[in-house]
């Protein structure tokens, strides 16, 4: 029971902080910032990276974009660092997807750490950013909506794999995440999305459903991929920051992988809708 409500507490701290500063476009970037490098310091605990230079590249990175994207987003040269930023974020977060199908253990050469602390944790803040602020407007409820997909798709399949999880989705990975499980956190976001169009009036309820599913497939990838770095590391959590959840990083997984993706989704929906 203590440990319930150890974990309640944190995690509605976490939320209440998330909500609050989601309406102010600076508040949000300083945010971000600070959970940017908290999840930095996790993440290059788990590969074993004792470098500074990802922290430099990240405040770097970070601010510029950020800076950019709030002060001249109609800049041309901007949405053309935007496009190829986003190619190679894929590019690398595709390469993570097929290592997770890998029976092998993810190979983390040098070079590599230094792709992954850019291209697989850098670059999601920054697409966090660009997603509150997509279309040149501020719109902080695409951003809040599609947090509220992950958060509706971990409880959901957490639910449904508890109480009726069978079949094992990725056993070597995480033994405890069931088909079951993720059909039913699939479930629930899909019908959470209709209430998030309403609420939100941002986009309609068919492109709600649609990135439900985006959120979804991508999130729960993050997820593992982040379980997969946890085994090879040998802990059970990424930190501590959180009482009963673990660290930042743990919380944050599911969304940072997807950023991209939704993102990605947001430029391409005008042209397939």
């Amino acid at each position: 029971m203590k440990e319930f409500s150890t974990r309640a507490i944190s995690g509605a701290l976490y939320i209440s902080l998330l909500i609050l500063s989601i309406y102010w476009q600076y508040v949000l970037v300083v945010l971000f910032l600070v959970f940017g490098l908290i999840c930095m310091a996790e993440f290059k605990k788990l590969i074993q990276l004792e470098s500074k230079a990802p922290y430099v590249v990240f405040v770097v990175m970070y601010l510029g974009f950020s800076t950019w994207c709030l002060t001249n987003p109609i800049d041309t040269g901007f949405n053309e660092a935007i496009k190829i930023l986003q190619v190679v974020t894929v590019f690398v977060q595709l390469f993570l997807i097929k290592d997770l199908f890998s029976e092998k253990t993810i190979p983390l050469f040098s070079t590599k750490r230094y792709i992954l602390t850019t291209f697989y944790l850098t670059t999601s803040f920054i697409f966090l950013i660009l997603i509150a602020n997509f279309n040149n407007t501020f719109t902080p409820m695409l951003l809040l909506g599609s947090f509220i997909l992950v958060w509706v798709n971990d409880t959901g399949a957490y639910l449904v794999g508890k109480n009726f999880g069978k079949q094992k989705l990725f056993p070597s990975v995480s033994p405890k995440k069931t088909v079951e499980g993720f059909l039913g956190g699939l479930f629930f976001a899909c019908i959470v999305s209709y209430f998030i169009a309403n609420f939100t009036e941002t986009l309609d309820f068919t492109h709600w459903l649609a990135l439900s599913i985006v959120v979804t497939v991508f999130g729960t990838l993050g997820d593992l991929i982040e379980s997969k770095f946890k085994r090879q590391a040998g802990v059970k959590d990424s930190g501590v920051i959180m009482p009963g959840h673990g660290g930042l990083l743990d919380r944050l997984d599911s969304i940072i992988f997807a950023a991209p993706f939704i993102y990605l989704f947001l430029r391409l929906f005008p042209y397939v809708s």
